[in-house]
């Protein structure tokens, strides 16, 4: 494969938003300010772009957005608004950034077509994106809150690809929350026969599928638990007239799957007791893992197992685009069912590849790298994008 010289050209995409709170650090209420960076291979002009957004961004230096450009593709990433911190991440407010980087694209740039990539938790943000670009349907968030995503006129994008994506914020916290957790406010408190990290547990690898049920089943409990909590102290805010007030908290352990000590759950090429973050039992109550600082708001958009509106596996039925799905036969985040499941979902003009032995990120694998963008690029240019 060609090889291109690129140009990163950073730039900032901004527009006005008017807001009853403030929910970012930096910058002024009412003005949104993305950091985009701009990969443009020399000499090589193009129609088409190629646009990366996580929640939480700070993927401009991943392994892919880099190696696209170097194919020859024209790619942006782009960060949210919540760039660094999801404490306070609305992702109906994450699907307007993304809307304001797909414009800018197009409207400033010049590019007739944008092709969506959605890597890992940006995989059920432009689904999300797609699916309300194509039917909007969203007005408030699942707080309750006005915010109406039919009237913010978001452009649909040409083609998705989903990249070694998982199907939402929420299933997947739900998949990896610490079932043994009695008491919220002391995690030490814990259900002896399915803390699985505990040496003398009961149930050890590989489980019984009965075990498997009642871990997972103890799980959603938990979020549901977490989400009622939250609720009612939403509601004890109206009552008190005090609407636009918020609330920090800490979930404690949030990276426990039985997937990462048992690898016959969901199997794959992973590494057995690790995860994408490290060894899954320090990361479990480490600083680093899913939805440990959260407001209340924040909670009942990214991680509501019920509430939740960015379900990737429920926009893809109502998206009608190309889509391009690949999974990482090692990925150590995303395990298969997570791929099979958007990608049966999907319903029109679909292609799923999968990299034996690939990783999450590709890092130290130049060769399963390479594969995924020939991927990429393979299907492109069939699809016209070019």
């Amino acid at each position: 494969m060609e090889s291109f010289p690129y140009d990163r050209i950073p730039y900032l995409v901004g527009f006005a938003e008017t807001s009853e709170f403030k929910d970012t650090y930096a910058g002024p209420m009412d003005f949104v300010a993305l950091e985009a960076h701009l990969l443009k291979p020399r000499g090589k002009p193009s129609k088409t772009v190629v646009v990366f957004m996580h929640p939480i961004g700070g993927g401009a230096y991943l392994p892919m957005v880099a190696a696209l450009a170097k194919a020859g593709h024209h790619t942006i990433y782009c960060n949210s608004r919540y760039r660094g911190t999801d404490s306070a991440l609305i992702m109906e407010k994450v699907t307007v950034d993304l809307g304001a980087c797909v414009k800018d694209a197009k409207e400033r740039l010049g590019y007739e077509n944008v092709v969506l990539a959605g890597w890992s938790g940006g995989g059920s943000l432009s689904l999300f994106y797609q699916a309300e670009a194509e039917q909007p349907s969203v007005t408030h968030t699942p707080a309750g809150d006005p915010y109406d995503l039919t009237k913010k006129a978001l452009i649909p994008a040409d083609a998705i690809m989903l990249l070694a994506a998982h199907v939402s914020r929420a299933v997947t916290l739900t998949e990896w929350m610490d079932p043994s957790v009695l008491d919220e406010n002391d995690p030490e408190k814990r259900e002896h026969d399915i803390d699985i990290y505990e040496p003398g547990c009961p149930n050890q690898p590989p489980y019984s599928s009965a075990f498997v049920a009642r871990f997972r089943a103890a799980q959603i409990a938990r979020n549901r638990k977490i989400t009622a909590w939250v609720q009612e102290k939403l509601e004890d805010f109206r009552k008190c007239e005090r609407s636009q007030e918020e609330l920090g908290f800490v979930t404690h352990r949030t990276m426990c799957d039985v997937r990462w000590l048992d690898p016959t759950q969901d199997p794959n090429e992973r590494k057995p007791g690790w995860c994408y973050l490290g060894d899954p039992r320090v990361v479990n109550n480490g600083p680093v893992a899913l939805a440990r600082f959260n407001t209340l708001r924040g909670w009942m958009s990214q991680w509501s197992f019920d509430h939740s509106n960015a379900n990737g596996v429920a926009a893809a039925g109502r998206i009608r685009i190309p889509a391009l799905v690949i999974g990482n036969r090692a990925d150590d985040a995303c395990t298969p069912s997570h791929t099979h499941r958007l990608f049966g979902a999907l319903k029109h003009d679909k292609e799923l590849k999968e990299i034996a032995g690939a990783t999450h990120y590709y890092f130290g694998q130049p060769d399963k790298l390479a594969t995924a963008t020939a991927i990429c690029s393979e299907w492109l240019a069939k699809k016209g994008f070019r």
